[in-house]
């Protein structure tokens, strides 16, 4: 795939730590949720999903040229990008879905579980065992696990928890195309997902269109969920081997309690903190893999 990064931006991206950009995406991971649930009473569920992949395709459009990759692309690649597309399609969906019914620590509690596996294949040593038990049992802590009886609920969660899981499988083979590369498929992704939602959400999310200030909330949502961490992740993965990318996502939770401190005077508690450090200790203690 061809380079979206000129000298620059490749040198910024080679030169900070993988754990950076990370960070990066997992503040804005849970912005753009934040923003999400308000907006959910306006524009339906599946409106927001729709404006928020319309807007990361639109944004990626210009900058990554879609068809330009697929026109390069081997068959191989743009089968890749295809199911790539899908996934992002249909997880933003299930997760909205899913979160327009369930606790969001239930559906962050089955999410989770999906990563422990993709963790657990590269593991190949004690000291990463014990670190992902460890971050395990903080994540628990956090996200105050909670069973519900709502099946069709259930149902979306685990679908997105799926969905998650090939996220961090399909993004990974996307992402060693390098830097620039990597964004190039991402963007060309982004625009498979746009064709799929295309039909879905349009008549939910019409009312945006006729109130500019709700539009414009939509975009910020689209641009804090599916571009600023999905590129972010993209710079992580293109250095970090699959299973330690995987086990930084355990971290999310602690993202989520710091923003709530920070935003919403949401002081957490004690249990929250010993979770917290739980997880900064498993992450800390798992030493990559080489490849």
């Amino acid at each position: 795939m061809p380079s979206l990064a000129g000298p620059a931006f490749g040198k910024l991206a080679t030169s900070l730590p993988p754990h950076v950009w990370f960070g990066v995406s997992a503040v804005f991971h849970y912005l753009g949720p934040a923003f999400a649930v308000l907006l959910f009473p306006h524009v339906g569920v599946l409106g927001m999903a729709w404006l928020r992949i319309v807007t990361a395709a639109l944004v990626f459009a210009p900058l990554t040229r879609p068809w330009t990759i697929f026109a390069r692309a081997d068959r191989p690649t743009r089968l890749l990008l295809v199911a790539f597309g899908a996934c992002l399609g249909v997880m933003n969906c299930s997760f909205y879905l899913a979160l327009d019914r369930l606790p969001i620590s239930l559906v962050a509690a089955i999410e989770f579980v999906g990563t422990i596996g993709v963790a657990l294949v590269g593991v190949r040593s004690p000291r990463n065992l014990a670190a992902l038990a460890v971050a395990v049992i903080g994540t628990l802590l956090l996200i105050d696990v909670k069973w519900s009886s709502d099946p069709i609920g259930l149902f979306w969660a685990f679908l997105n928890g799926a969905l998650f899981v090939g996220y961090i499988v399909l993004g990974h083979r996307v992402a060693r195309a390098g830097a620039g590369g990597g964004i190039a498929g991402l963007g060309a992704a982004m625009a498979v997902a746009l064709l799929i939602v295309l039909p879905i959400g349009f008549t939910d999310a019409l009312p945006a269109f006729s109130a500019p200030p709700l539009l414009i909330a939509a975009i910020g949502v689209g641009i804090c969920s599916s571009v600023i961490p999905y590129i972010c992740d993209q710079l992580a993965m293109s250095r970090l081997p699959r299973s330690s990318f995987a086990l930084m996502l355990s971290l999310l939770p602690v993202t989520a309690t710091l923003i709530g401190v920070i935003v919403l005077r949401q002081i957490p508690s004690s249990t929250d903190c010993l979770g917290i450090a739980l997880v900064v200790a498993g992450v800390a203690f798992h030493k990559p893999a080489n490849a």
